[in-house]
């Protein structure tokens, strides 16, 4: 009968840990959610259904008794943190949470991930059309920090001494 060293027991539970921390979705943002986007929730009545949305945040608007968000929508990578590798959204939606969100804070363009449930739908105008909403009654809003950019350089620019090639 075969019988695993401590040796390899503890490497393979290494690389087990090794791999499941590659994709972590923060814990607020775990859970089941129906595989549906905003423009696909503003085509049918998805009343009730519970979705994982994210997006940049377009306006932040403080009421009286909870605050809402006007968000662009777009894919969600393995960490549930918006996408934006091309110019393909999936449409626009509104999250509200009750509380007082800062607009200074969550100010447009940020990026931001909401769970919760379709509530309704709401008609707001984008200059001159009328745009239908999917209306999210948020139970996480969950606010990225800020992307840092990097500038990569393949080779070092040319010095004098290196010559021209």
């Amino acid at each position: 009968m075969y019988r695993p060293s401590p040796a390899r027991l503890a490497l393979a539970g290494l690389a087990l840990a090794l791999l499941a921390g590659c994709t972590t979705l923060p814990k607020p943002l775990q859970g089941n959610y129906a595989p549906l986007t905003a423009h696909q929730a503003v085509e049918g009545d998805h009343i009730g259904a519970q979705v994982r949305w994210g997006g940049r945040i377009i306006r932040t608007e403080p009421g009286p008794d909870r605050t809402c968000f006007e968000v662009i929508s777009t894919r969600l990578d393995a960490d549930g943190r918006p996408q934006w590798a091309s110019d393909d959204t999936w449409g626009r939606f509104i999250a509200c949470r009750p509380g007082f969100y800062d607009p200074a804070l969550f100010e447009p363009k940020r990026e931001v991930t909401f769970t919760g449930r379709i509530d309704g739908y709401e008609e707001r105008r984008i200059d001159g059309y009328t745009y239908r909403f999917p209306r999210l009654a948020a139970d996480v809003v969950y606010l990225w920090p800020p992307r840092e950019r990097v500038r990569v350089v393949t080779r070092p620019a040319p010095w004098p001494w290196w010559g021209w090639w």
